[in-house]
């Protein structure tokens, strides 16, 4: 097996790795912490923000910013890989990584300075209703980009003739 090859795969696992991410994120935790009481949601997303912040989630999330466009690269030429892998660097870019750095990361860091214990209860249901419905819009749209991604990766994959 060629190394383009090798580095094809490892970029789709990371790729769908994070898709994976995303999406379980979308269809299981947010259910769960949507039963929650206002003050117990906002305690859980500060442990939960504070916490995916660790070498596993970066290594991933970064390593795939990293790879889709090192792929691009190395598969210059040949087509259809190329524009597969230029389609998935786009939306993962944009879609995923875009949205994250400009949409959830900031509310992250908002919510993070938040005194919950110090805050009254009408604070705490306001940051509520400020955070949780963007915030879930905002991760929908990085889960969709990200699926996105993992097709085209999959179907580089899958059209690669170098393997």
């Amino acid at each position: 097996m060629k190394m383009a090859t090798v580095l094809l795969l490892i970029t789709a696992v990371l790729t769908a790795l994070i898709a994976g991410l995303f999406y379980a994120y979308s269809c299981s935790v947010v259910l769960g912490l949507g039963k929650l009481s206002d003050s117990e949601y906002l305690r859980a997303m500060q442990s939960i923000n504070r916490e995916i912040l660790n070498p596993v989630f970066f290594m991933s999330f970064i390593g795939t910013a990293v790879l889709l466009p090192v792929s691009v690269f190395v598969f210059r030429g040949q087509q259809p890989v190329f524009i597969f892998l230029l389609l998935a660097t786009l939306a993962y870019l944009i879609g995923v990584f875009g949205v994250t750095a400009a949409g959830n990361v900031p509310m992250n860091d908002f919510l993070d300075k938040f005194d919950i214990s110090g805050a009254t209860s009408e604070a705490v249901k306001q940051m509520r209703e400020h955070f949780e419905n963007k915030w879930n819009f905002l991760n929908n749209i990085r889960s969709v980009f990200a699926v996105v991604s993992v097709i085209l990766v999959i179907c580089a994959c899958i059209w690669n003739r170098e393997a």
